[in-house]
C-alpha cells in the first residue's frame, strides 16, 4: 500500500508531483494528484474512451466539495489560481493511500470524510464515494450537510476549454441523476447520485485554473470549468454519499456492488500472477491498466496520460504485461489483432486519438512482433495459436521485407536491413519537432539489425516446427548472412563496441543503448567476447540506477536534463536522457554475457 500523511499532503510543491491513475480497460481513466489538485489538462475525474481506446475526452474535471457544520463552511477542495491556490482543503487532509483505490482522508472539528475514487470496468464511468466517520458513532450530528458541485470539460483531452455562450446551461434531473450535454458534438454527463436536494446553478464559470505541468511544457495552462448544478446531502441519518460520473445511466444505490466487483477483479489479477510477492502482486495489477480494449481484442496503452496504442511499445511490453502475469489468451489477443493491420509488411507505429488511419512510420515494431510471438511460444511451450492465426502473416512480412516496402525499408545485398527517408523517424528514437527530425538514424541502425537476425531464426525455427523445411532452410541462411555482414561491419575496434548506425561508407560511433539489444535478444550475432564487451561499454558510460543514458556523456551532443519547452525536452529526448525500460535488456544482456553466477546475480540485483 502506497501512503502519503499530512505532512506531505500539506506541502502543495511536493504533493502536486504525486499522481494517481485509475482505468477502465477502455483507454479511459481517472487521474490527478494527492491533493485533488489538477495539475495537467489530462487531470479529471472522467476521461472517457469514446471510440476505445482512443477519442478521449475530459467530461467531469473535478468535485467541488464542501462540508457544512452548523452553518460553518469547509471547502476540502484545493486548486490552482494565478498567484494563489484556493480553497485550501489540503490544510484539512490528513492522508492519501492506495488502498487498492485512490482515498484521500479528510479531518474537519473531529469529523473525518475518506474518499474513494474508482473506474467500472469496461465502462465509461467513475464512481466517487465520501465515508463519513463521526467523532460518537451513537450520536447525531447536527447541522451536518455535505455539498458537491461538478466542474464539467466535455473536451478533447488535448485541449482546454473557456467561458462560452454556446454552453447548454439545461440540467435535467430525475430521480437519483441528473444529466448535462453542455455542447452539441460531446456526449451527455450523467451523474448518478444519493443527494437529497439538487440545485440547478443555472451555470456558473469557475475562471483560471492554472495547470504547472503545462506551464512548465510550455503549453496553453489555463482553462475555464462550468458548474451546471449543485448535489446537497443531508449527512445527519447517513455514513455514506455516492456519486457515478457516466457517458450511459447508472444508478448511485448500486455503488457498493460496483466496489465489491472491482475489488474482486484486482484480487484474480493479483492470483493470476503466481505470486505471494505483494510488490509483484501490485505490480500486476498496475500492467492491468495499460491492457485496454480495440474492437473485440485487447491492445497496450504506450503511456497515460496521452499516448495511445502504439506497435512498437506493445510488442516490448507484451511479454511482461501479459506472459509474466499469467495472461497468455490477452497476449495472443494483442498479436491477432496487431496481425489485422499488418500491411505491405508493417505493423502500424501507432493509431491516432482522431481515428484515422493508422501510421506506419516504424522499421522496429515490425520486428518486435517477431519476438513477442517468440516468447508466448516459449511461455506456453506450444505454438498451435501461431501455426493458425499468425504464420502466414510473418511470412508475408519476411517476404515484404526482402523485395522492399515503405521508407525504403529492405533488405540489402549484404543480408542486413536499411531503412530511412527524408523527415521520417523510423526507430525507437523518434523525437521530431516539426520537420527536425532529432535522431535520424538513416541507413543500419544497430539494434535493428539485431532484432532482423533475431526475426529470421525465429522463422527458422517456426518453419522447421511447422514441417516448412524449405522456408526453414531459406530463412536460416538469411540469417547466416546478415550475421557474417554484421560481424564484418559492424565492430568498432578503437572503442570495443559496436557502431550506432552504419549507412555506406558511413559509421556512427556515438555510443548509445541500442547495441545492448545485439546481445539481450534470444539470438545473437555476436560471439561471447564481444558480448561482453558491449554489456562493459554500455555499463562504464550509459549505465544509472535509473536504467540507461541514451548518449554517453562525453558526446559533444550530450544533453543531461529534460525540461523545458517541447522543443528544448524533444532536443534532448534521446541525446542524454535516462531511459528506464533498457534496464530489462541490459540486465538480460548482462546476465547472458556473464553468465548467471553468484557475482553476476548480486550486481545485477544491486
Amino acid at each position: 500500500m502506497i501512503r502519503f500523511d499530512a505532512d506531505e499532503c500539506r506541502r502543495p510543491e511536493s504533493a502536486t508531483a504525486r499522481e494517481w491513475l485509475e482505468t477502465n480497460g477502455l483507454g479511459g481513466f481517472a487521474s490527478s494528484t494527492i491533493t485533488g489538485l489538477n495539475a495537467r489538462r489530462y487531470h479529471g475525474l472522467l476521461t472517457a474512451a469514446t471510440r476505445p481506446p482512443v477519442g478521449r475526452l475530459v467530461m467531469l474535471s473535478k468535485l467541488e466539495e464542501t462540508l457544512v457544520i452548523a452553518g460553518r463552511r469547509y471547502e476540502l477542495a484545493t486548486n490552482q489560481y494565478p498567484g494563489a491556490i484556493y480553497p485550501h482543503g489540503y490544510l484539512f487532509q490528513t492522508g492519501f493511500r492506495l488502498d487498492p483505490f485512490p482515498v484521500f482522508t479528510y479531518e474537519v472539528e473531529g469529523i473525518i470524510i475518506e474518499k474513494s475514487v474508482f473506474m467500472i470496468q469496461g465502462e465509461n464511468s467513475t464512481v466517487i464515494q465520501y465515508e463519513v466517520k463521526v467523532p460518537d458513532p451513537g450520536s447525531r450530528v447536527p447541522g451536518l450537510s455535505f455539498e458537491l458541485r461538478p466542474l464539467v470539460a466535455c473536451r478533447d483531452y488535448h485541449s482546454l476549454k473557456h467561458e462560452n455562450d454556446a454552453v447548454n446551461r439545461f440540467v435535467q434531473i430525475g430521480e437519483g441523476a441528473a444529466c448535462v450535454k453542455p455542447y452539441a458534438d460531446a456526449p451527455a454527463l450523467y451523474l448518478a447520485h444519493e443527494a437529497d436536494e439538487v440545485e440547478a446553478s443555472g451555470g456558473v464559470w469557475y475562471r483560471n485554473f492554472e495547470y504547472e505541468a503545462e506551464r512548465e511544457r510550455g503549453f496553453d495552462y489555463t482553462e475555464d470549468l462550468f458548474n451546471p448544478l449543485v448535489l446537497k446531502f443531508e449527512l445527519a441519518d447517513r455514513a455514506s454519499c455516492v456519486v457515478i460520473a457516466s457517458t450511459a445511466e447508472r444508478e448511485a444505490g448500486r455503488g457498493a456492488e460496483y466496489k465489491a466487483r472491482e475489488l474482486a477483479r484486482r484480487e484474480r489479477l493479483k492470483e493470476s500472477a503466481n505470486s505471494v510477492d505483494e510488490l509483484t502482486r501490485a505490480l500486476t495489477c498496475a500492467a492491468d491498466q495499460f491492457i485496454v480494449a480495440r474492437g473485440e481484442q485487447k491492445t497496450v496503452i504506450a503511456g497515460y496520460h496521452w499516448f495511445s496504442d502504439w506497435g512498437r511499445d506493445t510488442m516490448i511490453s507484451l511479454p511482461g504485461l501479459t506472459l509474466a502475469t499469467g495472461r497468455a489468451e490477452v497476449a495472443r489477443s494483442i498479436l491477432l489483432e496487431f496481425s489485422k493491420y499488418v500491411d505491405r509488411g508493417m505493423l502500424p507505429n501507432r493509431f491516432p486519438d482522431a481515428g484515422a488511419e493508422p501510421e506506419y512510420n516504424t522499421v522496429d515494431a515490425t520486428l518486435w512482433f517477431f519476438e513477442a510471438v517468440r516468447a508466448l511460444v516459449a511461455h506456453t511451450h506450444e505454438a498451435e495459436f501461431v501455426r493458425a492465426s499468425l504464420y502466414e502473416t510473418l511470412v508475408s512480412i519476411i517476404d515484404w521485407h526482402v523485395r522492399g516496402t515503405r521508407y525504403n525499408i529492405r533488405a540489402d545485398e549484404d543480408g542486413l536491413l536499411a531503412s530511412g527517408a527524408p523527415g521520417a523517424q523510423l526507430t525507437w528514437m523518434d523525437a521530431k519537432v516539426g520537420e527536425w527530425v532529432v535522431t535520424p538514424r538513416r541507413g543500419k541502425p544497430v539494434e535493428i539489425q539485431a532484432l532482423w537476425y533475431n526475426a529470421l531464426r525465429v522463422m527458422e525455427e517456426l518453419a522447421r516446427t511447422f514441417g516448412d523445411a524449405s522456408r526453414s532452410q531459406s530463412y536460416g541462411a538469411m540469417a547466416e548472412r546478415a550475421r557474417a555482414s554484421f560481424n564484418e561491419k559492424f565492430w568498432n575496434e578503437e572503442a570495443a563496441c559496436l557502431y550506432d548506425v552504419i549507412d555506406g561508407e558511413s559509421r556512427d560511433a556515438s555510443l548509445r543503448p541500442n547495441q545492448i539489444f545485439a546481445v539481450s535478444l534470444e539470438h545473437t550475432m555476436l560471439n561471447s567476447d564481444r558480448a561482453r564487451l558491449v554489456v562493459e561499454a554500455v555499463e562504464r558510460s550509459l549505465l544509472t540506477p535509473y536504467g540507461l543514458r541514451s548518449l554517453a556523456p562525453d558526446d559533444p551532443h550530450y544533453r543531461g536534463r529534460y525540461e523545458g519547452d517541447a522543443l528544448s525536452r524533444d532536443g534532448s529526448y534521446h541525446q542524454g536522457t535516462v531511459w528506464g525500460w533498457l534496464m530489462g535488456p541490459f540486465i538480460t544482456a548482462s546476465l547472458k554475457a556473464s553468465g548467471e553466477n553468484a557475482g553476476t546475480s548480486a550486481k545485477v540485483a544491486a
